[in-house]
């Protein structure tokens, strides 16, 4: 087995791969997380008012978009946007025997074709996360500054004391491990396709759920990992 040196990595491979599941994502991903983060603070407000502790919707919006809900909608995302695509131009390759073609003429497939999307993902995922994060932040402030009258800058003061820096850490950890393992189950469908249409179709349908499905349990792993991490004091 040859060795492979840095100047064999499949740089160009790479850069595309992070352009268009990473920059390319980011409307969508920015849209979904504005309009969770109104929709978690509009129904946490309608609770809170009954008990008077208008407060406390700076801990419920922090902690459940920075910990939960930012690196698993993101990776739903993800997964069901550039996962299909990988399995699709994979099993496209298989169909019209590109791979068998690559391997002809020696070129590592996995080198090629496998590494760039897995270096892709592990490197955007966390990205995306912190970017949805912020924006679902920001329609959680404005939505909570116009039901409960919370200004913007007790938000903003009261945040970093409730949310510990540690959950962010945590949001972008779950993301390079749901972004490495969407773009494998990706592959693995991908290279399973057979030179037939149908199972080109049936093999992207089976990426996209077993991708998400493995992100739920990887999230579920997280959260008994990491249940005494990132608590406020």
């Amino acid at each position: 087995m040859s060795r492979v040196s840095p100047a064999d990595l499949p740089r160009r491979e790479i850069s595309a791969n992070l352009y268009k599941s990473g920059v390319r994502a980011m409307p969508v991903t920015a849209l979904v997380g504005f309009l969770i983060g109104v929709v978690l603070s509009y129904l946490s407000a309608l609770q809170l008012k009954q008990f008077g502790a208008d407060i406390f919707i700076v801990n419920i919006i922090g902690l459940g978009i920075v910990r939960e809900l930012g690196p698993v909608l993101v990776a739903i995302l993800v997964a069901g946007r550039s996962g299909s695509a990988m399995t699709a131009q994979l099993g496209v390759m298989r169909v019209t025997e590109e791979i068998d073609a690559l391997a002809t003429m020696g070129v590592q497939r996995g080198l090629r074709l496998v590494f760039p999307k897995v270096v892709a993902l592990i490197v955007a995922l966390p990205l995306l996360v912190l970017w949805s994060t912020a924006i679902a932040l920001i329609g959680g402030m404005v939505s909570a500054q116009v039901q409960l009258d919370i200004s913007y800058g007790f938000f903003f003061q009261t945040l970093p004391r409730v949310v510990p820096a540690a959950n962010l850490w945590i949001g972008l950890a779950k993301g390079a491990v749901f972004g490495m393992f969407i773009a494998l189950v990706a592959c693995h469908f991908g290279l399973r396709v057979r030179p037939n249409t149908e199972s080109l179709s049936s093999n992207t349908t089976a990426s996209v759920v077993s991708a998400i499905t493995v992100v739920i349990i990887l999230d579920a792993f997280f959260a008994i990992a990491t249940r005494s991490i990132g608590l406020p004091s």
